[in-house]
């Protein structure tokens, strides 16, 4: 079988004139070049190089394969340079999953960055809530998933993912622009007791931490209406069919909906990324950074109701 480092060996003979120029142009000793073109002439069976007491002329064999073996050799480097672009994680597949809001507001804005660093590497992306992402993940078939938990709301990832902090959102509530507390800079939950809600669907961490909330003022929300679509909740609210409590991100200013912040009240829903701790696909440390840098860029950046979770800091990452 032909050796391509014996092949570059020729062509940088014929190249210098001489097997000593060849050696100095490649880094070798005039030993190590010699005992390549006689491996060479061994595999090809036929001599290529007329040796002279001072001189060796190349054969018409020895030119042909240099003349022929340009296209292989070509080819070849830029299989190497895709080989290490897959090594560094600049050439590849990147398999990403997402909830809504964040599909909506924060992975535009890490995926564009991305791309602009790494426009070899193809991005995908499935859209789930957190529990049908993580399954996902651990299984293989997504490489990287935005994921969120709320405060109040037991929750904990698998010991074999590996959990980065972006985002924290505070808990706004929506009014309609003519209820009495809409001019309000904050309200409390007390303010609220005798409201009817817009509230995510049953079973969802949504539905519990808002339960969970009120129960700690001391009363259960009266909830006449349910959806996930936060479009929908603010329309419901803009019709003065009830109030709703929404993350930060999910919120987006609309006429006749106030969205105004609660007075007294830490609880926040934080937004993360999982992935496995033994991941092989070198796309994903790339990713991650992109993904910090859109959750600075949107909590650092002035806006309402979102901070950055993460510090930029590997050592904030947990695992659960």
């Amino acid at each position: 079988m032909l050796n391509p480092v014996h092949l570059r060996t020729l062509a940088a003979v014929l190249n210098a004139g001489s097997f000593a120029g060849a050696a100095r142009s490649l880094g070798y000793t005039g030993s190590a070049v010699s005992q390549q073109i006689a491996a060479l002439e061994r595999v090809v069976r036929v001599p290529l190089f007329e040796r002279g007491a001072h001189t060796i002329t190349p054969t018409s064999a020895a030119r042909y394969l240099v003349l022929r073996s340009v296209d292989v050799l070509s080819a070849l480097d830029a299989l190497e340079e895709d080989v290490r672009g897959l090594c560094e994680g600049t050439i590849g597949r990147l398999r990403v999953g997402s909830f809504p809001t964040a599909s909506r507001r924060l992975l535009p804005i890490a995926l564009a960055a991305y791309a602009r660093t790494h426009p070899s590497v193809e991005t995908h992306l499935d859209e789930g809530e957190p529990d049908e992402l993580v399954p996902l993940v651990r299984a293989g078939e997504l490489d990287l998933a935005l994921v969120y938990r709320y405060d109040l709301v037991p929750r904990t990832w698998p010991r074999d993912l590996h959990h980065v902090r972006l985002l924290e959102e505070e808990l706004l509530v929506l009014l309609p622009e003519r209820h009495s507390l809409a001019g309000a800079e904050r309200i409390g939950l007390d303010d609220l007791k005798h409201e009817t809600w817009v509230a995510t669907r049953e079973g969802t961490a949504g539905a519990a931490f808002l339960r969970g909330l009120c129960a700690q003022a001391g009363y259960q929300p009266q909830v006449d209406h349910r959806s996930s679509d936060y479009g929908v909740i603010r329309g419901f609210v803009r019709s003065g069919l009830g109030v709703a409590l929404v993350p930060a991100l999910a919120h987006q200013p609309s006429e006749g909906v106030v969205a105004t912040g609660l007075d007294g009240v830490a609880a926040r829903r934080r937004i993360g990324a999982v992935y496995r701790s033994r991941t092989t696909n070198p796309t994903v440390g790339g990713a991650v950074r992109a993904l910090r840098q859109a959750a600075a860029r949107l909590g650092e950046g002035g806006h309402p109701g979102l901070s950055y979770g993460a510090g930029g800091d590997a050592a904030q990452d947990e695992r659960r």
